[in-house]
């Protein structure tokens, strides 16, 4: 009975929460193969990254035949784009890890778990923006809060890598690592920014 009268959720909020329900499946992916390299992980996060870009493509093509949205229509768009940004450095982190065999560090595993929590806020942000917006911007916060910490870490894993470099083997190390980290730095820069624009969409509606 009490389901006859629960607000029926934006076709909007659904979307853009499905694609944070994939980026996050794809963030436990990556968590899971950097701390076991396994084949297998990799061909999933392949398939999640791809699920997300068709969950966006349909969110798009909604945003292109609605009038009327729930909030700014660049707000959508950039969330949308924010949180699918977040999947697709995702993907491009395991790709470079496979390409340039790289066995994974502990800053990378300490970053991604950082990077799961991040998405996860965004997710919960998104579940509480229609009927709870006010909880729904601390979630943001915290994403926010969590980014911090990526970031610091993101520095702190640059200056260990030069540690004990002494030939052109290490060097090359080095440059392979840093592509690595840098695609881990961004996705947690678009985790922020996905949090900035709930923020920014809760100020507005609230």
């Amino acid at each position: 009975m009490l389901k006859l009268f629960k607000k029926r959720r934006n076709v909007f909020i659904t979307q853009i929460y499905q694609q944070a329900s994939l980026t996050l499946e794809g963030m436990d992916l990556l968590n899971a193969y950097l701390a076991n390299p396994d084949q297998s992980l990799a061909e999933q996060l392949t398939i999640k990254e791809k699920e997300a870009d068709e969950a966006r493509r349909i969110l798009i093509d909604e945003l292109n035949r609605t009038f009327i949205t729930p909030f700014d229509r660049e707000d959508i768009f950039a969330l949308s784009r924010a949180i699918d940004d977040v999947i697709d450095y995702a993907y491009s982190t395991m790709s470079e890890i496979v390409i340039f065999k790289i066995k994974p560090t502990d800053y990378m595993l300490q970053i991604s778990a950082y990077l799961r929590d991040v998405t996860f806020e965004i997710l919960k942000a998104v579940e509480c923006l229609q009927d709870h917006p006010g909880v729904a911007g601390e979630h943001a916060q915290r994403a926010k809060k969590i980014e911090n910490k990526v970031e610091k870490l993101y520095r702190e894993a640059l200056a260990d890598m030069f540690k004990d470099v002494a030939d052109v083997k290490g060097v090359i190390k080095v440059m392979k690592l840093r592509e690595v980290y840098r695609h881990l730095s961004n996705a947690a820069d678009r985790g922020d920014e996905a949090a900035n624009v709930l923020a920014d969409i809760v100020v507005k509606t609230t």
